[in-house]
Order: C-alpha cells, then sequence, then structure tokens
C-alpha cells in the first residue's frame, strides 16, 4: 500500500534579490509527495502536468525521488506555475498561473493515506472531485490528511477558505496549518489553543508558527517545540516538509489514533517535523531532507 497525494504539481519561478529569477519545481502537494518519499514512504502524486519543459522539470524531480506521477486528464496545455519573489528574510510571496480541473480522481481504497490541500481543495472544479474522495476515503476507512495552505492571490476571499475548511477537515484525522492559514481561518484564536480545541473533534493538529515553533495537539492534549537552529536561505516549502515528516512519522506508527498519543510521543513527533522543515530552509527552493538527513 502507498501514499495518495492530490493536487498541483507546478514551477516556481523564484526571483531572489539582486539574482536571476530561477525555476524550481513546487506546488504544495507536490512538495509532500516528494518529502514523503524521501522518507522512505511509498508515495504516487495525481496531479495535472503538461508535456512542456516545465512538465519535463517536474517529472525529472519525481523520477529522482522516487514518486509515481499519475497524470491526470485532460493534459493541460501548459505546466502551472508561480511566480514566487523572496524578500530579505527568506520569506516568499506568490503569483500563480495554474488550471485544476481533472475529469477523475484515483480510488482512496487502494492507498493506505490520503494527503489533499492547497489549491487542489480549493480552486474549481477540480476541488468539487476531491471534496468527494475525502469522503470516500473516510467511508472506506482510510486515513486523511489535510493541509490548507490558504493562498489569497489565487482566491482573495476568506470566506472560500473558510468553506473549504469546514467540508474537509470533519473527515481529516490529521491537519496541519501554518499560522497565517489560522489568521484567515480562524481569526480570533491563539495558535496553541486552536490546534488543542480543533485535535479534540479531529484528531492530530499541527499549526507551525515560522520563527516562534509549533503546536502539535492530538485528543485535546498539545505540546509546543521552539524552532530548530538553523541559517534560514529561504522558507520555499519548509511547511510542506513539515506535513510529510509528520505522515512519514505516523506510518512509522501505524497510523495512530489521537486518543494513543502521549505528550512524550508529541513531541518526539513535533521535533522529527520540525527538524525536517528547518532543513528545507537551509536550502534554496523546496529541497526536503531524506531519511540519513534525519537520522541522528
Amino acid at each position: 500500500m502507498t501514499a495518495l497525494i492530490i493536487g498541483e504539481a507546478l514551477v516556481d519561478v523564484v526571483s531572489r534579490p539582486g539574482a536571476e529569477p530561477e525555476p524550481h519545481a513546487g506546488g504544495s502537494p507536490f512538495n509532500v509527495a516528494i518529502g514523503l518519499s524521501r522518507l522512505d514512504v511509498d508515495t504516487e502524486l495525481a496531479a495535472q502536468v503538461a508535456t512542456d519543459a516545465y512538465g519535463e522539470l517536474l517529472r525529472d524531480r519525481l523520477d529522482e525521488s522516487a514518486v509515481t506521477l499519475l497524470a491526470l486528464d485532460p493534459q493541460p496545455a501548459r505546466t502551472s506555475s508561480a511566480q514566487a519573489t523572496l524578500a530579505e528574510d527568506g520569506s516568499a510571496s506568490y503569483v500563480f498561473d495554474l488550471t485544476w480541473d481533472p475529469t477523475s480522481l484515483p480510488d482512496p481504497g487502494e492507498f493506505e493515506v490520503v494527503h489533499v490541500g492547497s489549491l487542489g481543495t480549493s480552486l474549481q472544479p477540480g476541488a468539487d472531485l476531491v471534496a468527494d474522495l475525502v469522503v470516500m476515503a473516510d467511508v472506506l476507512g482510510v486515513p486523511v490528511s489535510f493541509d490548507p495552505n490558504v493562498r489569497l492571490s489565487v482566491e482573495p476571499d476568506h470566506d472560500v477558505w473558510r468553506r473549504v475548511f469546514a467540508a474537509i477537515a470533519p473527515y481529516a484525522r490529521i491537519i496541519k496549518m501554518s499560522d497565517e492559514d489560522a489568521v484567515v481561518l480562524f481569526p480570533d484564536e491563539e495558535p496553541i489553543h486552536l490546534a488543542r480545541r480543533l485535535s479534540a473533534d479531529r484528531g492530530i493538529v499541527a499549526i507551525t508558527c515560522g520563527g516562534d515553533g509549533a503546536h502539535i495537539a492530538a485528543g485535546g492534549v498539545s505540546v509546543s517545540v521552539p524552532p530548530a537552529d538553523v541559517r534560514i536561505v529561504d522558507t520555499i516549502g519548509a511547511g510542506d516538509s513539515f506535513m510529510s515528516a509528520m505522515l512519514a512519522w505516523c506510518a512509522t506508527y501505524g497510523w495512530p489514533a489521537a486518543d494513543e498519543l502521549d505528550p512524550m510521543e508529541l513531541t518526539d513527533l513535533a521535533m522529527y517535523a520540525s527538524s525536517a522543515a528547518a532543513i528545507t530552509c537551509s536550502r534554496p527552493g523546496s529541497d526536503p531532507p531524506r531519511t540519513i538527513d534525519l537520522t541522528p
């Protein structure tokens, strides 16, 4: 059995201060698939990829990390892209050019876990198919992982993102979001309290807070960890590395239920995921770690 990751695969054209733009393979689900496979979990990515130069870049990156591409129909005329502009502190802002209109998705019953999120859950017409698949996975008893990964440059209406979260989160056993996502989805709640509240109903919930570390809660019990000490090159893909490391940790321990995790285990999970994110921050573009990089 393998993990199924569903959503956008695109090329980030990264503009750094004082440098020429560089293309990097990316897209949140794409990055999660790469990170999960590098942590020794068999992974398949369901995405729309064209046969142009950007599409070849994506395929090459998937092949290098042993991710199987499930190319969805219709094949787009051009591969999706994002203009990523880096600030002096390494943070990134994005402008997207993409399409998400698959006619069908894989059967979730053929996989051990399904991960969805970002534009794949919010951009129509494909978002409705993803929402239906999540419900089907839940009925079949397949764990669902969800990262809303809010992108206001694509969909500026906060209510759209809130409706997406309300539609998918009840079926998700693992949820990860950034503090920026939380501000859009739950503007009046502190991240640690939000993680604790959501986890009481929805399993394992993680909220990453950049330089302030991360909070993970399960069954209403929460832990907080500081950020790993690392020299930041940029933050592209850091949250996706955190997500893929969470999934890899849960796979190793047999997809534990929220009430099976004590504070020590939650701390171990948080530190493992934070370490993966920190390694990604130390590298240009989204370049998540392999298992050997996280082995003491």
